[in-house]
Parts: structure tokens; C-alpha cells; sequence
């Protein structure tokens, strides 16, 4: 595939451009092939990878499907090393789960897969106090996915969190985790926990999780300094960026470019090639803002025809049309180089699609995508429409062989974000994708 050398560097990133959900596990599936090492950096397992690749005992049936929502997506291809990175907030139980589903489809996993001893651990009273918080706000509730991820960096700002290498010392663990349980049922009542059992579960996996415990960041940079290729895979979306997103409608970790660089420890210098995931519209899951959403039939169309369910959570998602505001916002606060232009056959049959391709507020123009919710929610979006097509897009691996007008909107969306889409998604499997030169 040389058109996707020429797009790709020895380390190479990508990340969500929107609200999550945009499709990165797929890319990330099909470049593996192409690294050594393939990284997680940020989140935890809020977010969800979802991936079908053929079926080796079926091979006319259905593809097989795998969600990932901690081991890196890499896991899929055979004989690559995956690293979790020290900016992920390590669920370990449901890491060990999503280990079994591999093995148990025959994915050999044994010393194929490290995780940083910096990483932050997520306890299930991180859970108990996430669907606490949430209760608490009442009608201002963010939308999360109750998963413990807020808490768990809240405690890791708080200085009180406890990392994965605390885990080698089981003692010396288990006197600060009960120090964070005292505190936290002094701040929040006495919510129902079994400390007890989770002690008891951490104590039985550490021989298990030694052998994957590793100096992320010195064993990625010694790999880029040997000459090994290192893809990293971002998490949930730059509009849930703590710092760029619709705050506080956001998740609590950096999800842009710079959570690449904190989230493994590798140098922002070392960084050249940095691939966006868009979808040929928009969606977002849960609660805030979302300017360009279609709150009629034509929303439910897409999502159903776009299966815009939740990987995580299985909750709708949320539809609308393209975004080039957000989108234009995303290429200036990521530095990408190039996108991945995700489900452009969930669009045939429209017969008129639309852009969002500025937003106006009190008669003003914004210049760029407004921190403000007050802004956002009274804001006028500006569209333009472009004709539609009907043909069957599934089996395209060609630009050229696309439909004129399907052509036209890809041409628009880049001209329109200053961004080349050298990926285009045509399908779900992992041989739908055009690459383009």
C-alpha cells in the first residue's frame, strides 16, 4: 500500500476530531500491519473501539466483531507489541476481560501487550462516586458513561491516586487504597462498596499483571530511537477535549494531540504525522451542545442506517449534519495532517445533503468554534446543500470510481477544513476503506 506510506511517518498518531465515535478502531485495525508497536495514550474505558474483521471459520457469514474499550485495537493483527500508556486510567478488570475475549478467539496475547507502570488504576468506588456525582447534578447532568473515569482523575490531580507500579508492593497498596476509601466515604457517605472483594481481586492478578509492567515512556522512545514505527491511538474525541471541548460537556482527560504526547511520554518533536477520524457527518452520545443536529426523521434515519449506537453504553447517539466548524477546529488544534473521512455510504440515498460551514451569533460571524454554552446554544448555523447520490458505495476502492457527487462532497469537506482526506470509509469491515494518494 504505498499510497498509505506516503501519509504516514515513524510515529504516527490518531485521534477523534468530534464528539467520539468517529470510527478510529477501524483505521488503527487496518495501519497496524504497518508499525511495530501500536499505543494507547489517554481515556479509559469509556471509550470503545469497535472492529470487524473477517471470519477465518466462516469466511461468507458475518465478520467477527470485537469492542475494545482498553487494549489497543493492534491486538487484531498478529505478532504486534500494544503498550497502554501511563495517561490511560486503567480499569483492570475489564482489561483481563477483553484479554479472555482475544484468547478465547484463538489471539495470542502473551507478551504482546505492556502496560506503563505510570498508569493511573480505576477502582469500582470510582464508579460508585461517578453515579453519585451525576445524581447530584440533577438536570445538569453531563451525560457520562458512569464508568469511574472523572474520579479516577480527579483523584490522580488530587495527588491520592494510585498508579500500577503501587501494585508490586500488595502492602504497602493496600494501606493507601484504604486511605483513599476512608476518605472518600467520609466526603460522599457511606456508599455501598465491597472493598473486601476488590482487595481480594487485586492481590490474585498481580502475578498475572508483573510480566506486562513496563517504563512506557522509556520503552517507546528507545523503540523510536532503534528505528521501530509506533502508531498511537487517541481516545473518545477533540470536542470532548478537557481544555478544547464543550466544557464542562467533555470528558476529563485531553482526547486532542496534546494527550498523545503526555499520555505516552514520547517527544512532541518526534510527532509528524497526525491522522484525524471524521465522519461524513456528526454524531455525539449524552449530554451538551450540538449545533448542527437533526432532530427529525431524517436523524433517526441516519442513526439507524449508521447502527449510531453506543459502544460503550449502547445509548443513541445523537445525529447531524457535517460540521465544518468543528472540523476546521480540530485540523488548527491538532495539527493534522490528514483525515480519515469515516460511514460516507451511511449518506447514499439522501437526496440533498447539508454542510455546517459557519456559525452566527446576534448577527456577528464567529471566527472559530466558541468556548461559550450560552454562545453555542443560541448560535445560527450557516449551511450550504449539495446534491446526494444512490449508488452503492461498498465495494469502491477508488476515489475516482466514486460517484461525481459523492466526489464533490469529499472535495468540499476539504477545501472547507484545509485538511486532504487521504481515508475514505465505505463500509464496516476492514477492507472498505479507499486510500487515497
Amino acid at each position: 500500500m504505498s499510497t498509505q506510506a506516503k501519509v504516514l511517518a515513524n510515529l504516527t498518531a490518531v485521534l477523534g476530531t468530534q464528539w467520539g465515535d468517529e470510527g478510529k478502531g477501524k483505521l488503527i485495525d487496518i495501519l497496524a500491519s504497518k508499525f511495530d508497536i501500536i499505543a494507547r495514550a489517554t481515556g479509559g474505558a469509556n471509550a470503545g473501539h469497535t472492529i470487524y474483521i473477517p471470519d477465518k471459520d466462516n469466511p461468507e457469514g458475518k465478520p467477527k466483531k470485537f469492542v475494545f474499550h482498553l487494549v489497543p485495537a493492534g491486538m487484531l493483527t498478529e505478532g504486534k507489541i500494544c503498550v497502554v500508556g501511563n495517561g490511560v486510567a486503567m480499569h483492570l478488570p475489564t482489561f483481563f476481560e477483553e484479554i479472555k475475549v482475544l484468547e478465547d478467539a484463538g489471539i495470542e496475547t502473551a507478551g504482546r501487550i505492556f502496560i506503563s507502570d505510570r498508569a493511573h488504576l480505576l477502582f469500582e468506588y470510582h464508579k460508585s462516586i461517578d453515579e453519585l456525582q451525576e445524581m447530584m447534578k440533577d438536570k445538569k447532568k453531563i451525560g457520562t458513561t458512569k464508568r469511574g473515569i472523572g474520579p479516577c482523575y480527579t483523584d490522580k490531580a488530587r495527588r491520592i491516586g494510585l498508579r500500577v507500579h503501587d501494585l508490586i508492593s500488595y502492602e504497602t497498596f493496600e494501606a493507601k487504597y484504604k486511605e483513599n476509601v476512608d476518605m472518600l466515604q467520609k466526603a460522599y457517605g457511606k456508599f455501598k462498596y465491597d472493598m473486601a472483594g476488590e482487595l481480594a481481586y487485586y492481590k490474585e492478578i498481580i502475578h498475572r499483571l508483573k510480566p506486562m509492567i513496563i517504563d512506557g515512556a522509556y520503552y517507546l522512545n528507545s523503540a523510536l530511537e532503534k528505528g521501530q514505527t509506533v502508531l498511537v491511538e487517541g481516545a473518545n474525541g477533540t470536542l470532548l477535549d478537557i481544555d478544547h471541548g464543550t466544557y464542562p460537556y467533555v470528558t476529563s482527560s485531553n482526547a486532542s494531540a496534546g494527550g498523545i504526547i503526555t499520555g505516552t511520554g514520547i517527544g512532541p518533536k518526534k510527532l509528524q504525522s497526525i491522522i484525524g477520524i471524521m465522519k461524513a457527518y456528526t454524531t455525539r452520545v449524552g449530554e451538551g451542545p450540538f449545533p448542527t443536529e437533526l432532530l427529525d426523521d431524517l436523524g433517526e434515519k441516519i442513526r439507524t442506517i449508521g447502527g449510531e449506537f453506543g459502544a460503550t453504553t449502547g445509548r443513541p447517539r445523537r445525529c447531524g449534519w457535517f460540521d465544518a466548524v468543528v472540523g476546521k477546529y480540530s485540523v488548527m488544534i491538532n495539527s493534522l495532517t490528514s483525515i480519515n473521512l469515516t460511514k460516507l455510504d451511511v449518506l447514499t440515498g439522501l437526496p440533498t445533503l447539508k454542510i455546517g460551514v459557519g456559525y452566527k451569533y446576534m448577527d456577528e460571524q464567529l471566527k472559530s468554534f466558541p468556548a461559550s454554552l450560552e454562545i453555542l446554544k443560541d448560535i445560527e448555523v450557516d449551511y450550504i446543500e449539495m446534491p446526494g447520490w444512490t449508488e452503492d458505495l461498498s465495494k469502491i476502492r477508488k476515489f475516482e470510481d466514486l460517484p461525481k457527487n459523492a466526489q464533490a462532497y469529499i472535495s468540499k469537506i476539504e477545501e472547507l477544513i484545509s485538511c486532504p482526506a487521504k481515508f475514505i470509509g465505505v463500509g464496516i469491515e476492514r477492507g472498505d476503506m479507499i486510500f487515497r494518494d
